[in-house]
């Protein structure tokens, strides 16, 4: 028997699309479960995903995800609410493939802490200093590649690309490529300082490690979270070998995706 669960965004629309879908899919005999859901059914936007990507991260390999945005057209939200019914029909009927997306380890090291914290980031982490200039020598598979100085770093995903990335001039990449963007965020270029000033995309072998030159505190975001990390050692980026599982149940290409989000004025 299949079991489902839902996150909503919590305004009275998607509160309703809500209820109507749980009264759907109870109708077909499919059995809510909080805790080990096959299909997690996500009302409201792209953020309203990755709080569900995140709750449930620790059962990627069984659980697919599927949104219906209540506002915008999103990335990972990309059914209507009018279409809720033919949705739910769908999902009893288990008609759908499973398309998977690659995602970001983030690991952070401390100075005298010998655990480290381990992230998972659908979309992207970045990387900034609380108060003053961040100051990180960038490692390239355990090479000296750079010292950055400016503003902050973001790592993304390829899914994440058309995100915080893309605002910064990065590239959007397909997420069918097993990949990690990094991106500058106003970095200082002079003639004492220089950096590569381009984006990064870097192959799902290689390994981007951050080390402090300036500073041991750092606020570091996981997708929606922001934490304030202290006393750093390094920030280590990977592609993870886990990936996300998303419930594909029609043609939707990315690039039609990217065309209806960033050039279409229909949507």
């Amino acid at each position: 028997m299949m079991k489902y669960a839902i996150q909503s965004r919590n305004d009275k629309l998607s509160n309703q699309l809500m209820d109507e879908a749980m009264d759907y899919l109870n109708g077909f005999g499919l059995v809510q479960d909080r805790e080990e859901p096959d299909i997690v059914l996500s009302i409201g936007g792209d953020g309203t995903l990755l709080h569900a990507f995140h709750k449930y991260s620790y059962r990627l390999k069984e659980t697919a995800f599927v949104g219906i945005h209540t506002g915008h057209l999103g990335f990972y939200a990309d059914w209507k609410p009018s279409e809720l019914e033919k949705l739910v029909i769908s999902i009893a009927r288990k008609e759908y493939d499973v398309i998977e997306y690659p995602l970001l380890d983030v690991t952070i090291n401390y100075r005298e802490k010998k655990e480290s914290s381990l992230y998972l980031a659908l979309n992207e982490s970045s990387v900034k200093s609380p108060e003053v200039t961040l100051v990180m020598d960038v490692e390239l598979n355990h090479n000296h590649f750079e010292r950055f100085r400016g503003d902050g770093l973001v790592m993304s995903t390829p899914s994440g690309s058309t995100a915080y990335s893309k605002a910064l001039g990065g590239a959007v990449v397909h997420p069918s490529l097993p990949s990690m963007q990094l991106t500058e965020m106003a970095s200082i270029n002079n003639r004492v300082f220089r950096t590569v000033g381009s984006p990064l995309i870097l192959p799902a072998h290689h390994k981007c490690v951050l080390k402090p030159v300036k500073g041991p505190d750092f606020m570091v975001t996981i997708d929606h979270l922001q934490l304030l990390h202290k006393d750093v050692k390094s920030i280590e980026y990977k592609v993870s070998e886990e990936r996300v599982r998303f419930a594909r149940f029609r043609p939707f290409p990315f690039w039609r995706r990217v065309k209806d989000s960033f050039i279409d004025k229909n949507e």
